[in-house]
């Protein structure tokens, strides 16, 4: 198993070469996140000893699970599923170094205040919906702004960019304008010059579309199935911290 890991890392590293190859982009622009929802720690720790140290979680409960397991591993923690408000305490105790989520004032507000408590600040990625998806969460495209103004006026919160989760589909042609639509609202948040508000990172594209949305200009790929194998259950089961799909 642990060499089969290693096989699948490279082979995904190789795919995200050829991808900035092809879209005239250096390799070092482009982050790999190891998205280990459901994954043993055991296997985790696999990729983190062999330096593969960017990974992230869905869901408080395993992050907790699997802390004690990993944290005497030098890694970077994200999370990056849908974070409800009355687990912002728990989370805050595994040291996560962006919520790669942030959705929605009311989030952000009690995050601000936790933080503020503990003497802490959070980087933050603002999740977008591209795609239209009632099932998606996110902030509409037409209600990122006013979010990032609202979100950049509270000092614990540090803005480094946007995410989403494009369309699930196999075909590329498809999943790219929800990409697109991301760099494009990137770019209007970069021409607005707000103080404080970072635009460095773009975090979109999975084991199924990386290439595509390398090309549509992503800093993060968040890879699971391809690195660790199929999971139990869909992705959708684990988009909401209770595990109901969706809203």
């Amino acid at each position: 198993m642990s060499a089969q890991i290693l096989a699948n890392i490279a082979a995904v590293k190789n795919r995200i070469s050829r991808a900035c190859m092809a879209a005239n982009r250096n390799p070092d622009t482009v982050k790999l996140l190891l998205a280990t929802k459901t994954v043993p720690a055991a296997q985790i720790s696999v990729a983190l000893q062999a330096g593969h140290t960017l990974i992230a979680e869905n869901k408080v409960q395993e992050l907790k699970e699997k802390y004690g397991a990993l944290k005497a591993v030098p890694h970077t923690s994200h999370f990056i599923g849908h974070l409800q408000t009355n687990k912002i305490k728990d989370l805050l105790k595994y040291e996560v170094s962006c919520i790669q989520a942030l959705d929605r004032p009311d989030l952000a507000e009690k995050l601000h205040q936790r933080l503020l408590a503990e003497n802490k600040t959070m980087e933050v990625l603002i999740q977008v919906n591209t795609s239209g998806e009632e099932s998606k969460f996110g902030v509409h495209p037409d209600h990122v702004f006013e979010l990032v103004n609202h979100v950049s006026k509270l000092e614990t919160l540090k803005i480094k960019g946007l995410m989403t989760i494009g369309l699930f589909s196999t075909e590329a042609e498809k999943v790219r304008p929800c990409f697109r639509l991301l760099k494009n609202i990137q770019q209007q948040i970069i021409n607005l010059n707000i103080p404080g508000v970072m635009m460095q990172e773009l975090s979109m594209g999975m084991s199924g579309d990386l290439e595509t949305a390398i090309a549509e200009g992503a800093t993060i790929v968040r890879v699971g199935t391809a690195v660790f194998g199929r999971r139990v259950y869909p992705d959708r089961y684990y988009w909401n911290e209770d595990g109901m799909p969706g809203k």
